[in-house]
């Protein structure tokens, strides 16, 4: 591709000397074969405290561009509906290039004429075509991965140690492929299912723990040695407590993935003589989330943008004279639905009171020169056990400053009164979110940060700079926030507003069942009941008073909740299928009612443990909105007949009249 091409894209998207600021532009991409447009979707801070999602189109004509961001945006959707993308949303930038393609699709597409087509990323399914049947691996061909350096090298401040990228191969076969250039394809069911996984394994170096390395074929046994992996074992529970090794901290606790943290056999492609924490988390099969032991490893890689192992934070500069008269400041990170922990402490002892404020006031508080302050962040959330991961660098950071003493003229006391950076306002917030502002920071006073909500200031005690809207304790319906920030010795200047639009309204989900042999109302101590013979299906959908792609959840007998894709290799809108053994796809089973949850290997079936799914079952479901809002789940029961008599009804099922 040629550089002028590239230099033009620059331009045309506005990235000449600016800093990205989330504002989706309003230029199209040019319809030139090639050329490609960035859009900034959120842009938290400098690309170098971030890690950067950038998410590419291949194979998308300038006519199909709204395809391509209609896809983006159900990607985005179910990766921040998964923990812990979901409270760490804010920790990502996102950028989306917009490449345009002189021809559609991927080459050597099984399901899509299996021929070679020329594409700016040049995905493909295989080297050479016609590409197997089964083929799901989406790997860039020749001369790809320069285009996507070329591509990439459009947004200033990206390295590739704190980036990962994304590349969306227009077509709705499965398939993708991990690491830091990771694949996935666009109108796929389960395609916005393969970049969370892949994400496990290159942001969190989490590994698979399937059963197999290819489909269908079982692993066979792990080597009698200890695995290096973090979230597999040859050890028992007693001895991993004994030891205190590997996942003991979780033992006993409900998984987020279904069932209890445990050991379970098989991962690592292998299929036995090696354990996994949960029945079924992320790593083994998608669409469901990640367990405790995977989810607060990525916790750790997220907070530590990777690489730098790190929490990013910006100060008071420590290498610069501090004087009795100044404000210190610390700017932290923002979790989505909670606030870090700021700690101020004057020569080793803390000082209390401080409402978690990001400002200590030196000369309020009697600080002299000579004095010692430290400042400590930390992120203190229950979702991580390990201490050497609590206390690292990952989630705790310590700055200290030396108070100098003032044996010069004071210090400037100017500064511009104005907000640096903010909560997205472009697109509306949860009404569970804890909402953020940064300001400027004159030397020697906090500027006023006021909030208002319709209008109505809110009580801001402490001068804060965050806003937890979960603890306002929201009526379910759509409110303006406000943001002011003013200087307390110029009342009356002009000042700063930021405004929100806050979404306190939750998505609707609704279901749509094949014809039962017989159905029983609901009522309020019981939900509806239908009985099938052999098998059902069900459909989902979901509305909203917003715009974005609201995504939908499924459970089954109080198991993991699981991504509700419809039907894999599908046309979108086909509904799920359940049968006692499940549906075979590919070499995968799905759909299954039986022992084992509803999707498996099926070699899985002939296990001696494996019990068909006949009998009652009880289903649920939610819905989860573009702001992050969950529905309560609502559910039904259904009873599957064996129509052969030979499994009868569990005792107590119940069968409609």
């Amino acid at each position: 591709m040629a550089k002028r091409k590239i230099a033009a894209a620059v331009a045309a998207a506005g990235l000449v000397g600016t800093l990205l600021t989330g504002a989706v532009p309003a230029v199209a991409s040019s319809a030139e074969v090639g050329s490609a447009t960035v859009v900034p979707l959120q842009v938290t801070g400098p690309p170098e405290d971030r890690l950067n999602l950038i998410i590419l189109g291949d194979g998308y004509t300038a006519e199909e561009m709204q395809q391509f961001r209609d896809d983006v945006d159900k990607h985005l959707n179910v990766q921040w509906s998964i923990e812990p993308f979901r409270s760490y949303r804010d920790y990502f930038n996102v950028y989306m290039i917009e490449v345009v393609s002189g021809v559609s699709g991927i080459s050597c597409d099984p399901d899509d004429g299996n021929v070679r087509r020329d594409t700016p990323l040049k995905l493909q399914y295989a080297s050479t075509c016609p590409a197997e049947p089964n083929a799901r691996g989406v790997t860039f061909g020749p001369g790809g991965q320069q285009a996507l350096e070329q591509y990439v090298s459009m947004i200033p401040g990206v390295t590739a140690e704190n980036r990962q990228t994304l590349s969306i191969a227009n077509t709705s076969t499965y398939g993708g492929i991990g690491g830091r250039n990771a694949t996935t394809t666009g109108q796929a069911p389960q395609g916005p299912l393969v970049s969370p996984h892949e994400l496990g394994h290159s942001l969190g170096g989490l590994q698979d723990e399937y059963p197999y390395s290819a489909r269908n074929v079982p692993g066979g046994a792990h080597p009698d040695t200890e695995p290096t992996s973090i979230h597999h074992t040859r050890l028992t529970t007693k001895e991993m407590r004994k030891q205190q090794s590997k996942w003991y901290r979780w033992l006993g606790e409900e998984s987020l993935s279904g069932g209890a943290i445990d050991r379970y056999e098989s991962g690592l492609t292998r299929s036995s003589n090696v354990w996994r924490p949960s029945e079924h988390s992320i790593m083994r099969w998608i669409g469901f989330h990640f367990d405790q032991v995977g989810r607060e490893r990525m916790i750790e890689r997220i907070s530590g943008r990777r690489d730098v192992a790190q929490l990013a934070l910006h100060s008071t500069p420590t290498d610069e004279p501090v004087y009795p008269e100044d404000v210190l400041w610390v700017e932290t990170m923002h979790p989505l639905y909670h606030e870090l922990t700021v700690t101020w402490a004057v020569n080793g002892k803390t000082v209390k009171k401080t409402g978690n404020s990001r400002n200590l006031d030196l000369e309020a508080h009697g600080v002299r020169a000579g004095d010692t302050v430290t400042v400590t962040v930390s992120d203190d959330t229950e979702d991580v056990r390990d201490p050497a991961v609590a206390d690292g660098g990952a989630l705790t950071q310590t700055r200290e400053w030396t108070i100098s003493e003032s044996t010069s003229p004071a210090p400037s006391t100017s500064s511009a009164v104005e907000f640096t950076s903010s909560t997205a306002t472009t697109h509306p917030v949860g009404g569970q979110d804890v909402v953020y502002v940064e300001t400027t920071h004159p030397r020697d006073r906090v500027l006023d940060v006021t909030w208002t909500l319709d209008g109505k200031a809110l009580p801001n005690p402490h001068n804060s700079r965050n806003l937890d809207l979960g603890k306002l304790r929201l009526a379910p319906r759509t409110y303006e926030l406000k943001a002011t920030v003013s200087d307390p010795e110029a009342p009356g200047a002009p000042a700063g507003t930021l405004t929100w639009t806050v979404d306190n309204v939750v998505p609707e989900a609704t279901f749509e069942l094949s014809e039962p042999a017989s159905a029983t109302a609901g009522t309020r101590a019981r939900p509806p009941h239908y009985v099938f013979p052999e098998w059902f299906e069900m459909g989902l959908e979901a509305t909203d008073d917003q715009e974005g792609y609201v995504v939908i959840e499924f459970r089954l007998d109080g198991d993991g909740w699981f991504n509700y894709h419809g039907w894999p290799d599908a046309p979108e809108g086909t509904p799920y299928r359940f049968t006692p053994s499940g549906t075979v796809i590919k070499e995968i089973a799905y759909g299954s009612l039986g022992t084992g949850g509803l999707t498996k290997a099926p070699f899985e079936q002939s296990y001696p443990d494996f019990e068909p799914g006949y009998g009652r079952h009880e289903i649920e479901y939610r819905a989860i909105d573009a702001a992050g809002n969950i529905s309560a789940p609502k559910k039904f029961t259904v009873t599957v007949t064996d129509t052969n008599g030979a499994t009868p009804l569990p005792p107590g099922a119940i069968v409609a009249d």
